[in-house]
């Protein structure tokens, strides 16, 4: 387990993953995204095509890691988040998360901002791991609403 992270805190294990996605070119700490998102989790990125026609791409743990390494390994990406609104009923939880990306934390204006809904489930020792993730970025027609 990640030395001071406390996955009895869901708000911790949502910073873990923009943590973990966050940097400059080069590698990312994979083992973290192992500890925050469960074995059989999903992430799922979604848009639109140039003709405007929705689409999406479901990834596992290991997916996601193939698809996004040779990205994170070339560009400077930065996601910060810019509100969260977190809803819970016994061992589940949702987090609306609203983000702006960036080339570096200090860039005057975003590259793209979007909303995460991510999902999460609190095992019998307390600890909360995402189990599914789902997002989109603003465009034409779709913007961030506040939360």
């Amino acid at each position: 387990m990640t030395a001071g992270l406390d996955r009895t805190d869901i708000g911790a294990v949502v910073d873990a993953m923009y943590a973990m996605i966050s940097g400059p070119a080069g590698p990312r700490d994979w083992s973290l995204q192992r500890e925050i998102f469960h074995p059989e989790s999903r992430q799922i990125r979604t848009g639109v095509d140039v003709a405007g026609r929705p689409w999406l791409k479901i990834m596992g743990r290991e997916d996601y890691i193939a698809d996004t390494t040779p990205f994170f390994a070339a560009n400077d990406f930065h996601e910060i988040e810019t509100a969260r609104r977190i809803d819970v009923l016994g061992n589940m939880a949702h987090v609306w998360s609203a983000y702006e990306a960036r080339r570096h934390p200090d860039d005057a204006e975003p590259e793209r901002r979007g909303v995460n809904s991510i999902q999460l489930y609190r095992d019998g020792e307390g600890r909360w791991s995402i189990v599914a993730m789902i997002w989109d970025n603003e465009r034409p027609g779709v913007s961030v609403q506040p939360f």
